[in-house]
């Protein structure tokens, strides 16, 4: 059995706080004058004592209608102002509030509500027709609170129920809570079942906003964006709880698909996105490169191949010959330097990126230019703390070394087990579950097979129960090869592969729902729609050309012998992905059984 600790004895910022309720008061008496929240081109803005006042005035109204202490609160809102100040006003109370992917069925909503067993739901006009649906089979749920427009029959307006209750004392309310209360509940994204309410506590959350801070040191003018949906631990803990405990500036972002064009305005002091958006951004930037003058274009290319050089030298900790590292640096003065405030990531002091493998050469490209794009690793359970390259010691192929104040170890197995102040409470209304996940000395079973290198930076292989078998017994991890196989093509939007107990593995393909179209446009292809792209021979072409390119960099035992090519796109909470963008395997092998089967025979 492997063994690696993070030194937890380091010293941390206090927060003076036990619970979140008591570090926000802290913060708003501290900050009190400077913006808390904002939207693009500060169309809205509201500061820290200003938010207090919204905070208390809609905690009193609540409590009017029954929320207390150790009740659920259920939120379907999209990124705006009014879920930190509805989540707020919730935690003031003692409640447990909660947050329902946008993507929801109204199966899914009454699943959760009932679940949780909320008694309000919070909710804007968008998602009222789900939400009401719901309602139908959800005789628990009293109240419906809409934030934006009018309330329709039945439901109550956010402006009515806040300031309702004038007289009551949240400050008493604050004083009551533990830092063993639930603080919120992260439901699993339900990629092998029925989603699991992980239970996270007040102190779970503060050890794990302490290691972040003791890693990145964030500025007290620091500033994030909030965009990634509410429902997942990482958009809790950096865009929410994160800000209210070190006093963060949040600019919400209602569309994710436009959160690039956030960053020149908000310049952030940390940003974290899902791999994809980290590959879209270099194929962004190649294509940017490609449309220069030819000397400009290959100045910049050479400036490029010479970063991920000098990159690869210092990974592999080599000498970096004086010549390379003088070109290097010229070209960061010259061109990286104003690449970086282009996209408004010049004044990050760390920026991340995790929740599936994130290829090695998007990551040599980031280095290359001065942006020191680190992986982590974590997960709901955990709240999203785990393991993470630190700022200045990132080993490009790893999650980095154990987050201060987590204990990392391997089992027998290779699974990857934890230990730390941040690991849940348990699954709500499942003490099975929760027993079977944790182990009889009071570690948690990750469900992640991972190795250990020798200074201790975690390597993940895959998910225990998504490993290829193949017939002739060969382990493989699919997300590697997907992985491998969406960066060897822009024109590969997703990638699904297939080989457990089979003879050789498949890949089902899903065309770029931004590159294909622009692609096909430029060859003349007169139907860009990805359904007709999908059977169009030059597109297949250059996909299978991308597949070869992927399997030179495969053993070749992982090497994909054949793909078919998806009619249409995979959305976040369809068919075959989750909210969070993870591959729904069942449900794809069943979905897709048909093309799958037609890989296999002949």
């Amino acid at each position: 059995m492997n063994a690696v600790a993070s030194d937890a004895t380091l010293e941390r910022k206090d927060t003076g706080a036990s619970t979140l309720a008591e570090a926000f008061r802290l913060t708003a008496a501290d900050r009190e004058g400077d913006v808390a929240i904002r939207t693009k081109g500060d169309a809205f803005t509201i500061t820290w004592g200003e938010l207090r006042e919204r905070v208390d005035a809609l905690a009193g109204g609540l409590a009017k209608l029954g929320v207390e202490r150790g009740q659920t609160l259920a939120l379907m809102l999209s990124n705006r102002p009014e879920f930190h100040i509805c989540d707020l006003a919730g935690m003031m109370l003692g409640a447990a509030p909660f947050s329902i992917y946008n993507t929801y069925t109204p199966e899914q909503i009454q699943y959760l509500v009932q679940d949780a067993e909320a008694r309000i739901l919070i909710c804007e006009q968008q998602y009222l027709p789900q939400v009401l649906e719901a309602r139908k089979s959800l005789p628990a749920l009293e109240h419906v609170i809409v934030v934006d427009g009018d309330a329709p029959l039945r439901t109550l307006a956010l402006a009515d129920v806040e300031g309702s209750n004038p007289g009551f004392d949240v400050e008493a309310a604050v004083a009551r809570i533990e830092p063993t209360d639930i603080l919120t509940l992260i439901y699993t994204s339900g990629t092998t079942g029925p989603p699991k309410g992980v239970q996270l506590i007040h102190r779970n959350l503060l050890a794990a906003c302490e290691g972040l801070e003791e890693l990145i040191e964030f500025p007290r003018d620091g500033r994030v964006i909030s965009w990634l949906p509410s429902a997942h631990v990482a958009e809790r803990n950096a865009h929410h709880y994160l800000p209210i405990v070190y006093g963060l500036q949040i600019t919400c972002c209602d569309d994710p698909r436009q959160v690039l064009s956030y960053l020149p305005e908000v310049r952030p002091s940390w940003f974290f996105a899902v791999p994809r958006i980290w590959e879209k951004l270099k194929a962004g930037l190649e294509t940017m490169v490609a449309s220069q003058p030819p000397e400009q274009e290959q100045a910049m290319k050479d400036a490029i191949e010479a970063g991920i050089r000098k990159v690869r030298l210092e990974q592999r900790g080599e000498p970096v010959p004086a010549e390379l590292a003088e070109q290097v640096a010229k070209a960061d003065a010259e061109i990286f330097a104003g690449v970086r405030a282009m996209l408004g990531l010049d004044q990050v002091e760390s920026i991340n990126v995790g929740a599936a493998p994130t290829p090695v050469e998007v990551l040599e490209f980031f280095h290359a230019i001065g942006l020191p794009l680190a992986e982590l690793w974590g997960m709901s359970e955990t709240c999203g703390a785990g393991s993470v390259n630190p700022p200045g010691k990132v080993k490009i192929g790893t999650v980095g070394p154990a987050a201060p104040g987590v204990q990392l170890k391997l089992d027998t197995d290779g699974e990857v087990l934890i230990k730390s102040e941040v690991v849940m409470l348990g699954y709500r209304n499942l003490p099975e579950k929760t027993k079977e996940a944790m182990t009889d000395d009071g570690w948690l079973r990750t469900g992640d097979i991972g190795t250990f290198d020798e200074d201790g930076y975690l390597t993940i292989v895959d998910r225990k129960k998504e490993l290829i078998i193949s017939a002739a017994g060969k382990n493989m991890s699919p997300a590697n090869i997907e992985a491998t196989i969406k960066t060897a093509s822009p024109l590969i939007g997703q990638a699904c592969c297939i080989g457990d107990a089979r003879q050789y593995n498949t890949a089902l393909i899903v065309l770029d729902a931004d590159f294909a179209p622009a692609w096909a446009a430029k060859e003349g292809i007169e139907d860009t729609s990805l359904e007709s792209l999908a059977r169009e021979e030059r597109v297949r072409a250059v996909v299978q050309e991308g597949v070869d390119a992927a399997n030179a960099k495969l053993a070749r035992v992982e090497q994909i012998k054949k793909f078919a090519l998806v009619r249409g796109d995979w959305l976040p909470g369809g068919d075959e992905l989750t909210p969070t963008m993870k591959l729904k395997r069942k449900p794809i092998a069943e979905k897709y059984s048909l093309q799958i089967g037609a890989m296999y025979s002949g």
